[in-house]
């Protein structure tokens, strides 16, 4: 997305930090761990796990997975946990393996998963924690991976929220044969692959390294700065003194823009950041960007999730 410069306003040196010069300790205040989820544990299990290790009073974790389900499972820590609803709404990448009674049928079973892809009913199964009632979900990519004459392996890429198990079922219902889900692996979260993740058994091994021995460098390496949540998001660039003044909940207003992307529309969701590209705010377009731009006062975007603290930034006028 092309960005329109706007100012060329510069950041001081003596005020807030850039994301990747964080310490560890501002990193757990705020950051985000990718997890490999291990068949067995429930996902609040391990969250209350990493949680303990790491002594911290808020930690959670965006989107659970079933306790036999393996995959990405990222771990908000601290402030980071206000970006929960934006990261459980991520679409989701799976690899489920489904046992097929009575053999499989190709020319049925490819029509099946034919009828399974666009926009489906997915009911949520009564094991679930979700309310069970009717809704539709997205399936975006249903491909066949492999079979063995009683098991097909195939990857789902569908809309947040889609139960898996639920396709499994229906399946066997369009193929006249019971159908069971008996794996089931999350390879991708939005933007947030499996090849990024860590087991839990390497994030006690970082963490021991750290507290026993005083090296920080694997835990630098495994807990990432909050702003990799909204990297998804249209980011405008904003001034320090706007920073400062969105941080204590004011509006963002047209002179403290420095840059923003083309194309905008009202309501849109953005994310404000600083010249060093840290993250102040997730914030609601009130206009199209075009007419902000043609502004010289007034309300740009008004803040939905502040996430710069207080102080960083000292206030006076944008």
């Amino acid at each position: 997305m092309a960005r329109i410069p706007l100012s060329e306003a510069s950041t001081s040196p003596e005020h807030g930090k850039r994301p990747a010069a964080r310490t560890l300790e501002e990193r757990m205040q705020g950051g985000l761990i990718l997890l490999d989820k291990s068949a067995g544990p429930t996902s609040h299990q391990l969250t209350a796990w990493a949680r303990s290790l790491f002594g911290l009073e808020k930690m959670g974790h965006g989107g659970t997975l079933d306790p036999f389900a393996t995959g990405v499972l990222p771990l908000l820590l601290g402030k980071s946990m206000r970006l929960t609803s934006n990261l459980l709404n991520h679409n989701k990448t799976y690899v489920a393996v489904l046992k097929i009674h009575g053999g499989i049928d190709d020319e049925k079973l490819d029509a099946a998963l034919q009828r399974q892809t666009g926009r489906i009913y997915n009911v949520p199964p009564d094991i679930s924690a979700v309310k069970v009632q009717v809704r539709t979900r997205r399936i975006r990519k249903l491909d066949r991976l492999d079979d063995d004459g009683a098991h097909v392996a195939i990857e789902i890429d569908c809309e947040a929220g889609t139960y898996i198990r639920t396709m499994a079922r229906d399946i066997g219902l369009l193929i006249g044969k019971k159908t069971e889900l008996v794996e089931l692996r999350r390879t991708a979260s939005g933007i947030f692959s499996i090849e990024d993740c860590v087991s839990m058994e390497t994030l006690a091994d970082a963490w021991w390294l750290w507290s026993e021995k005083g090296d920080d460098s694997a835990l630098m390496q495994i807990i990432q700065p909050i702003e990799l949540l909204v990297d998804s998001l249209p980011s405008i660039v904003i001034k320090d003194a706007a920073a400062a003044t969105i941080a204590h909940g004011a509006p963002l207003l047209r002179p403290g823009l420095v840059s923003i992307p083309e194309g905008l529309k009202a309501g849109q969701e953005v994310a404000l950041h600083t010249i060093k590209g840290e993250i102040v705010a997730i914030a609601e377009m009130l206009q199209d960007g075009n007419e902000s731009i043609a502004l010289k006062q007034g309300e740009i975007a008004k803040s939905t999730s502040v996430l710069l603290p207080t102080g960083v930034y000292p206030r006076h006028k944008a």
